[in-house]
């Protein structure tokens, strides 16, 4: 890491709030990722490097990944469970050091695997969504398939933070 005397003011202010986990939410995550990669000083972008790795390490870890992705899709909770798999196929995986963004390896995982459709099935048939009531398999099917489109819009939308470029090394 460059000496710490050598960074600017302002990306050392940014690096504190990422360290404090003052910075947390994958918007400004995106934007602070975004501001390291175009940092005209080059001491300043390597200071970024293991802040922001942990700092998207820790998004995903304190759940507030988990949280955003709720907040998506009010109407059918996101299956923490799938996000829990995720993270362990990312961590087993030999290319998971292709980037330092921990929060899109997770993403692109979960389509990369078509993780949705495998936990929709197993959310939608078990017997605390029905209540009282016990469903046909074309119910079941069908709460499924509304977990499956809620879930998939979520991930889509996440994941369109890079549109333009994955956070992938060079």
């Amino acid at each position: 890491m460059s000496s710490p005397s050598r960074i600017t003011q302002a990306a050392r202010q940014i690096i504190e709030c990422l360290r404090t986990h003052r910075i947390n939410t994958l918007t400004d995550l995106c934007r602070v990722e975004r501001l390291s990669a175009g940092a005209k000083e080059e001491a300043d972008q390597l200071a970024f490097q293991e802040p922001l790795t942990s700092a998207w390490v820790y998004y995903v870890e304190s759940n507030q990944m988990l949280s955003e992705l709720r907040g998506l899709t009010p109407n059918y909770a996101f299956c923490g469970d799938m996000l829990t798999y995720a993270q362990d196929l990312v961590r087993n995986d030999p290319q998971s050091n292709r980037s330092w963004n921990f929060a899109w390896m997770v993403l692109e995982k979960i389509r990369e695997e078509d993780l949705i459709p495998t936990y929709a099935a197993i959310e939608a048939a078990k017997p605390e969504m029905w209540g009282a009531i016990v469903p046909n398999e074309q119910q079941i099917q069908e709460l499924a398939a509304c977990f499956t489109q809620d879930w998939s819009f979520a991930i889509t939308w996440m994941l369109q933070h890079w549109a333009v470029a994955p956070p992938v090394w060079y």
